[in-house]
């Protein structure tokens, strides 16, 4: 069995995951602000879930990490800093564990989904900001593993804003009064595709993906937002900066402890094929 931690700024998902990458136990809790009662109640979780070993763990953090320490370095919505999260939850376990960025993570599961069909993945959360990963042959590409597309400066406006201050789920709220999901009418979900397509453009031109997956909790409505964003993307399109399809991710609740599981059996199992 395989363990995936999913830490989120408001939730933490516990998942128990068998060689075959199914969920066989999950646990959600919410995500204590200070480290340390963290650290007690993932150790409460682990002590009650059947499973009691594990061939290896994946972590996923949100913010940005430092790998060859195993520190996470900054939180987002969390005051976390430079915590040795890795080791915390190896001692635990027992295990190997290794920790990654968030939507690296979630961009892997998707990707993995996809590998039959495309090699070049760009996978974008869109939720309370905006994250993005970019997958290559199924693994996370490391010249852009640090890379924070939602803090990308763009001219919006009239001023030069950062794209998740304009485009993401926060956003929405705060511009339009209402959540994603309250919203029907085909010009606002306009205005909020003419916002994603201003970030997606410019990273469309520096990745060159082969397609373009969704998530976070816009993709639950994609349907809405399908047409209007590829009309604003295909504004933008030259024959040297191809638009590639986009869609929605599959697993856009469980993406990133699937991720999880994919990068702790590719590090220290056998790759799921």
């Amino acid at each position: 069995m395989y363990l995936g931690i999913d830490i989120g700024g408001t939730k933490t998902l516990i998942a128990c995951l068998n060689e075959q990458g199914v969920i066989k136990e999950r646990v959600k809790i919410h995500t204590p602000q200070v480290y340390n009662v963290f650290l007690s109640e993932i150790a409460k979780v682990i002590a009650n879930l059947s499973t009691k070993k594990f061939i290896a763990a994946g972590v996923a953090t949100p913010g940005r990490i430092d790998r060859k320490q195993g520190l996470g370095v900054a939180f987002g919505n969390l005051p976390w800093h430079h915590v040795p999260i890795q080791q915390d939850i190896k001692r635990m376990l027992g295990c190997p564990v290794v920790i990654e960025n968030d939507a690296n993570l979630a961009g892997l599961s998707e990707a993995m989904l996809l590998k039959d069909t495309y090699s070049r993945v760009l996978y974008v959360t869109v939720s309370t900001g905006i994250g993005t990963g970019i997958i290559v042959n199924q693994v996370i590409d490391s010249a852009f593993a640090d890379s924070e597309g939602g803090h990308m400066v763009l001219e919006h406006a009239g001023r030069l804003q950062r794209w998740e201050d304009f485009a993401s789920g926060k956003a929405i709220v705060h511009r339009f009064g209402k959540q994603a999901h309250d919203i029907t009418d085909s010009k606002t979900w306009h205005i909020i595709a003419h916002d994603l397509a201003l970030g997606l453009i410019e990273l469309i031109a520096v990745m060159q993906p082969d397609v373009i997956v969704m998530g976070g909790g816009v993709d639950r409505y994609f349907d809405r937002l399908e047409a209007s964003l590829l009309e604003e993307l295909h504004k933008y399109e030259s024959p040297l900066v191809p638009i590639p399809p986009v869609r929605p991710a599959a697993r856009p609740d469980d993406a990133v402890v699937y991720g999880c599981y994919d990068l702790a059996k590719q590090l220290y199992g056998t790759a799921r094929t």
